[in-house]
């Protein structure tokens, strides 16, 4: 990964500088140091591709979950439409209709909330993904840096929560 490789370097730099006497600093060059904050911001762009890939990937997810659910209602819908010709088959057809019905929302919920764990899942690694390189890498050197990641676990937590108020719905709903 780029943006640690950097980061590295940085370190590197820091460690071999030279030391300022009677004083805890060191003297590093300025140009060098800022070309390098400068390719940490060029690769910065590839970790948050990485979240809207997530994103992208949850809305997918979502979608081929309505799509499914919509397709076994309109199935049972007409199974259930063909079975209401005769009277003693209606009503065996209702109560299959019924359970039809009742296999689907249960599925359909199963599905969504199995999406929602997974979507939780994947943006909690990420989060905490995220959260490791804030601590390990930037300090109060790179405000803007820290101001970003802030952003970043801001948004996470808040896809998480709406996640976790869909699947608290879906389990309302019944």
């Amino acid at each position: 990964m780029k943006v640690l490789d950097l980061l590295e370097e940085i370190e590197e730099i820091c460690d071999t500088a030279a030391g300022v006497p009677l004083m805890n600093k060191i003297m590093v060059d300025k140009a060098e140091m800022l070309e390098i904050v400068s390719d940490i911001r060029k690769a910065l762009p590839d970790e948050i591709q990485q979240a809207q890939f997530i994103k992208d990937e949850r809305e997918r997810i979502l979608g081929d979950a309505k799509e499914e659910y919509e397709t076994i209602i309109r199935d049972a819908e007409q199974r259930a439409d063909l079975l209401i010709e005769q009277n003693e088959i209606t009503m065996r057809a209702k109560q299959r209709a019924r359970e039809l019905e009742d296999s689907a929302a249960t599925g359909a919920k199963q599905l969504k909330m199995s999406t929602y764990d997974y979507i939780d899942k994947v943006l909690y690694e990420f989060q905490e993904k995220m959260e490791y390189l804030n601590v390990q890498y930037f300090g109060e050197m790179f405000t803007n840096l820290q101001n970003t990641f802030d952003s970043i676990n801001d948004r996470l937590s808040e896809n998480r929560n709406e996640i976790r108020d869909l699947s608290y719905r879906t389990q309302m709903e019944e």
